[in-house]
């Protein structure tokens, strides 16, 4: 279900928006791009006659309809859009708490259970060694392929790492997971915490 809040001043620059484009039908279409991960943001873009995807979660506004990515629903979770005008014109904000890490449920994507796992468990106690690991990509057997950085790359314990801390937690949070593969060039021992 989608939970997200466009204010009534928001809704009115974006119809002045949309009305310049001299358009019929435009709207709004919101995504998150890289959601789920630190580099996570939140967007709005045009969305012409055409452009809107089968799967797209629709909100009717006054004047203009909102399209919303199906796969960044989740990290939409209690977004808020408002518009505060002032002397210099006005900004517009977007505040999606959940866009880098969304609440996950038994039925969430394993890639976004990997990622909660990694940034709430796994990556706190690698700090405290300027190190962090993240999720490269999900192969079709499941098999999590993780890419280390900061003092864990070339790090001489990171073996260690992986199969007693990194594995070990993704495979007990995560039972549906395979398993899980280093592809860090450990060659590189420039920042290297041990």
């Amino acid at each position: 279900m989608l939970n997200v809040t466009i204010t009534d001043s928001a809704q009115t620059y974006l119809r002045e928006l949309l009305e310049k484009q001299a358009c019929e039908g435009i709207g709004i279409r919101m995504f998150v791009s890289n959601p789920g991960t630190p580099q996570a943001e939140t967007c709005i873009a045009y969305c012409r006659p055409g452009e809107t995807e089968e799967a797209d979660h629709v909100m009717e506004l006054s004047g203009f309809n909102a399209y919303f990515e199906d796969r960044s629903v989740p990290f939409l979770d209690e977004a808020k859009v408002d518009y505060a005008p002032d002397k210099m014109g006005g900004q517009l904000t977007i505040r999606a708490p959940n866009s880098k890490m969304p609440k996950i449920s038994d039925d969430s994507p394993i890639e976004d259970k990997i990622n909660y796992v990694l940034y709430n468990e796994v990556n706190p106690g690698l700090a405290s060694h300027g190190g962090n690991v993240s999720l490269e990509r999900l192969t079709e057997e499941g098999m999590a392929i993780l890419r280390f950085g900061g003092g864990c790359q070339g790090c001489s314990a990171v073996d260690m790492t992986l199969k007693q801390g990194v594995e070990k937690t993704l495979m007990e949070r995560i039972p549906e997971l395979a398993g899980v593969r280093d592809v860090t060039d450990h060659s590189d021992k420039s920042n290297a915490y041990y």
